[in-house]
């Protein structure tokens, strides 16, 4: 299965989008973090949904809930396409090129149109709460709010899933993490010393209640 799903001019594309959202400052951003592999890994099918606990590859999805995840990515896909075109169809309308080839700010005044248009007012990610409060419900969200939504994990996530390249988003707020997904499996390892106020509790209640 090919873990690629855009285009060339998409992905790069989307890729410049990704580095608006995290840009590269003293830190590594979005483009450094490899944001744009981990959300083609993501769209790319069923392969990379979710990893095996001992960190070894993806498990195989299969029946109502493999049926189920095509939907959704299938779903996602669809406004990624949109989404790619409708940045283009801005920036032409702004500056008369693509929008990969305007400068950064401007690349920001598309973003931000986009942002405070009338088309884009389906309910968005909080970018304001800790990411266990994110919406789960991705194939509800318009573009941008699944863009940031993507860039945020495609920054902070496992590496196994294709971005936080070298860790770079770990090492950019300071957060050591694990070796692999099997020392989190074996309990060797936790992230709840980490979690927001209050949050860990929350884990801690709805493990205790399994």
């Amino acid at each position: 299965m090919p873990d690629t799903f855009f285009d060339a001019h998409q992905r790069a594309t989307v890729e410049a989008a990704m580095a608006r959202i995290i840009p590269t400052d003293d830190t590594p951003g979005a483009r450094e973090a490899g944001c744009i592999d981990f959300l083609e890994r993501y769209l790319s099918g069923l392969g990379y949904i979710f990893a095996k606990p001992d960190g070894s590859g993806f498990e195989t999805l299969e029946g109502r809930s493999a049926e189920a995840w095509m939907r959704r990515v299938t779903i996602m896909r669809q406004t990624y396409r949109s989404g790619i075109e409708e940045l283009d169809a801005r920036a032409r309308a702004m500056d008369g090129v693509d929008f990969i080839a305007l400068p950064p700010e401007r690349q920001d005044a598309v973003l931000r149109a986009i942002e405070t248009s009338g088309g884009d007012d389906a309910p968005s990610a909080p970018a304001d709460q800790p990411a266990l409060q994110q919406t789960s419900t991705e194939v509800e969200l318009p573009f941008l709010p699944l863009l940031v939504t993507h860039t945020r994990q495609g920054f902070y996530a496992d590496p196994i899933y294709g971005g936080n390249r070298n860790q770079a988003g770990w090492k950019t707020i300071g957060f050591p993490g694990p070796a692999s997904l099997a020392e989190v499996h074996a309990g060797r390892y936790t992230t709840l010393p980490y979690f927001a106020d209050g949050e860990a509790e929350k884990v801690k209640e709805f493990h205790d209640g399994l």
